[in-house]
């Protein structure tokens, strides 16, 4: 594997001080190389702590030599990476400039629509005449940077070898300014689905409430939060697969992770990947089934189908509909009515039994204890029903929780009784 591909999956892997030095080594060999350049500015702009700098300079020189070639998607793509660096050197009418022309090059660009609403916000907060918000640059730099001061790898000052330098402490430093944040090289995100909605995690320790932005848009999703070194922490998702319901979609920040829980537009449409590719027309991406595909993809409305997950059970009977059980015990029978002895046509209704009493005839574990658990149930708030579920499903059946502050902190371990072993499957 050559350096250049080191680099590219040291990149994938968010392992930026190793991409910097690949991609430093990939352009010695080959210091015409654009793509170099930009993805080097990539990792420069995403280290903790970034280099804007050095980001700024290689997306520079980058611009320089797809102009020269004449590509123009290079050419867009490197401007891109110009205005992500003046954007975090706090140049917000530059950065606002230079977006300008990426939309003129490639008006679909991946994560163009989320830069051009944070350096909008940035300029509409700035007063009159500050400096941050005037536009300078041109849209070809006028001077070449020299290579050799391109975060040259035998340079101390500013290059790879000063960040090798100060690797080594790096972690303990993290530590002791960020206490229980999550260093950003580790942050990453999960995400799954249901018929309704897309829930995505950002499993970050330490999100500061105050500071952080969040901004979901139709189809793209953003936010932005300080860092203990002073910079900040950016994570886009843009295009998303498909539109969201902005109104009905929310976010909420806790201690260990950041949620999302996007609304679909189009309830029921299953999405094979979080992030989608093409843009049409109106700005809106388009998925697979949607560029000619004669198949539709989608998994069960509720209209069809019940979208609340199913969990593992150890009942003879299967696994338990907690929220159908809840229903069951919440509604109402109908009046029946009772012939009088004296006349047919007089009849009186017996009153609606308690609804301590309810309990669903069909179903077949209709022992004492189980009535009490559907009864449980019921009157539980959200957080306990959370609970009693995860805890259900988590430890196989052994334990049932209704504390959530405690079951929310981990996986509940299987418990089984005394004198059994747990086994998995096949064993």
């Amino acid at each position: 594997m050559d350096a250049a591909a080191r680099g590219s999956t040291a990149l994938s892997a968010s392992d930026y001080l190793s991409a910097i030095e690949n991609y430093t080594t990939a352009i010695h060999t080959n210091p015409n190389a654009v793509d170099y350049y930009i993805q080097r500015s990539t990792a420069f702009t995403r280290a903790s702590p970034p280099d804007h700098v050095l980001a700024l300079q290689d997306a520079e020189r980058a611009v320089i030599l797809a102009t020269k070639r004449g590509k123009r998607e290079l050419i867009a793509q490197a401007q891109l990476r110009r205005g992500i660096a003046l954007f975090g050197l706090e140049r917000w009418g530059d950065a606002e400039r230079v977006f300008g022309w990426v939309r003129k090059l490639d008006e679909k660009m991946r994560s163009l629509g989320i830069w051009e609403a944070k350096a909008q916000g940035k300029m509409n907060g700035l007063e009159a005449g500050d400096q941050k918000g005037i536009a300078s640059v041109k849209e070809v730099p006028e001077e070449v940077v020299p290579e050799e001061k391109l975060a040259s790898k035998d340079e101390g000052e500013n290059g790879v070898k000063k960040l090798e330098a100060e690797k080594t402490g790096e972690e303990e430093k993290k530590k002791e300014a960020a206490g229980v944040q999550t260093p950003a090289s580790k942050i990453r995100h999960e995400w799954y689905q249901t018929s309704e909605n897309v829930v995505v995690t950002l499993l970050a320790k330490g999100v500061p409430k105050p500071g952080t932005a969040v901004d979901l848009h139709r189809q793209a999703l953003s936010i932005s939060f300080p860092l203990p070194g002073g910079s900040d922490f950016d994570f886009s998702l843009d295009p998303l697969f498909a539109p969201i319901d902005i109104v009905a979609s929310r976010f909420k920040i806790m201690s260990t992770k950041v949620e999302f829980v996007l609304k679909k537009a189009t309830p029921g449409q299953k999405w094979p990947s979080l992030e989608g590719n093409a843009i049409d027309a109106d700005g809106d991406t388009k998925s697979s089934t949607d560029q000619g595909a004669t198949t539709k993809s989608t998994i069960p409305t509720p209209s069809n189908a019940s979208s609340t997950p199913s969990y593992p059970t150890s009942s003879k009977s299967g696994p338990k509909n907690w929220d159908k059980l809840a229903a069951d015990l919440t509604k109402k029978p109908a009046p029946q009515p009772i012939l009088s002895s004296s006349t047919n046509d007089a009849a009186t209704t017996t009153p609606p039994p308690s609804s301590d009493l309810l309990i669903d005839e069909d179903d077949e574990d209709d022992a004492p204890e189980n009535a009490f658990f559907k009864k449980l149930y019921a009157g539980a708030d959200p957080d306990t029903r959370r609970a009693m579920m995860k805890s259900y499903q988590e430890s196989n059946g052994t334990a049932l929780s209704t504390n959530w502050e405690e079951v929310s902190k981990g996986k509940v371990e299987t418990s089984p009784p005394d004198g059994m072993v747990a086994r998995k499957w096949g064993e």
